[in-house]
């Protein structure tokens, strides 16, 4: 799990944020947020909260007993379930909890993320609060060590699950036999089940989609192999496209040359201060001159708690890249001419010294 003393340097940071922006104090119920700032991890039915008060003091709000205290000066327990059913009213539940700590004291600004929680403080306080959204987005961008931590074993599991793609791909095999045989593989190396459905994309010959029924690989087709294994809660993202006889087409081979040069440009470019935009711009064009034919989505985003985060590499935001976040870089080129398309992606995290990428199966047909 996440580690308690980062998680306490988390909220010495969100402390500051609050000082600048003169928050009295900061309540946040998405579990993801829990998790980040308490080192806690809600079980997926239960709600929970945190609270960090203008003096620096932390409340952690939580169901039942907990095997590992969070990272909380205090510590409020609610029944998350009766007689082993789960409540339906806890985000009012942990809401009038929350709103309990708060009285009495001089709150003139509230600041509360978009969630369950925070929705029924606001019908019960009945009174106007500040978003914390924009703030915990920017803060979550840098990953601290307990973080990359927590991804490295899930780009372990993601590694694993191309190795075991490459041992059974062949004409024949069945789409939703394969997904299953990926799932297993992340698992064993995860050592216990993922913490989110296993995204993303598992068709052959379609250019990517969920794995269907009664579908069987031919050949010439590319198996699109777009894998998002999450491990306590913190996700890897990669992509692959395998030939599926092994014998690809002068085409594809063209083609995958030609993504494979897409990440040398963002290994080159992409440092702390540098406009997403023109990364993408760049391997736009790249790909223009070498493929004939540019991006047709985009060409990353940022990646940690959540599959999509910031930074957006992607012309309807304007994000600059900052150090220590990770992004990944997925290109790709689609049509029956290419079997479906292909799509390669690797994720890197920002370093002081470079890009670190984070994805080490190999990236050819």
């Amino acid at each position: 799990m996440l580690d308690p003393a980062f998680a306490r340097q988390r909220q010495s940071r969100l402390l500051q944020q609050m000082q600048t922006l003169e928050i009295d104090a900061v309540v946040v119920g998405w579990s993801q947020h829990v998790y980040y700032f308490t080192a806690y991890r809600p079980f997926w039915l239960q709600e929970a909260a945190f609270l960090l008060s203008s003096d620096g003091r932390s409340t952690a709000f939580v169901a039942g007993k907990t095997p590992n205290a969070p990272a909380a000066d205090d510590l409020i327990e609610f029944q998350g379930s009766w007689d082993g059913t789960q409540r339906q009213d806890q985000p009012a539940t942990v809401a009038a909890l929350v709103l309990d700590q708060l009285k009495g004291r001089k709150i003139k600004r509230l600041a509360l993320d978009a969630s369950a929680v925070s929705s029924q403080i606001l019908l019960q306080r009945q009174s106007v609060a500040t978003a914390a959204d924009p703030v915990l987005w920017q803060m979550r961008r840098a990953k601290d060590p307990d973080e990359l931590n927590l991804m490295r074993k899930a780009f372990a599991c993601a590694d694993a699950m191309y190795a075991r793609a490459r041992q059974i791909i062949e004409p024949g095999i069945d789409e939703i036999h394969l997904f299953a045989q990926l799932h297993e593989a992340a698992v064993r190396v995860a050592g216990e089940p993922l913490s989110a459905v296993l995204g993303n994309d598992y068709s052959c010959g379609a250019g990517g989609g969920p794995p269907r029924g009664g579908k069987q690989a031919r050949a010439g087709e590319i198996y699109i192999l777009d894998v998002g294994p999450a491990y306590r809660g913190y996700f890897a993202d990669a992509s692959r496209g395998l030939a599926v006889n092994g014998d690809p087409t002068d085409a594809q081979r063209k083609a995958h040359a030609a993504l494979v040069g897409c990440f040398p440009i963002v290994e080159r470019l992409a440092r702390p201060g540098v406009s997403c935009t023109d990364v993408y711009r760049a391997v736009d064009e790249h790909l223009k001159s070498t493929a004939g034919a540019g991006l047709t989505h985009h060409l990353g985003h940022g990646i940690g708690l959540q599959p999509h985060e910031f930074p957006h590499l992607n012309l309807r935001w304007d994000d600059v890249f900052i150090e220590g976040e990770v992004f990944t870089v997925e290109p790709g080129l689609y049509g029956p001419q290419l079997g479906g398309g292909i799509r390669l992606e690797n994720t890197y995290a920002i370093k002081s010294t470079g890009l670190e990428n984070l994805v080490t199966a190999p990236l050819d047909l």
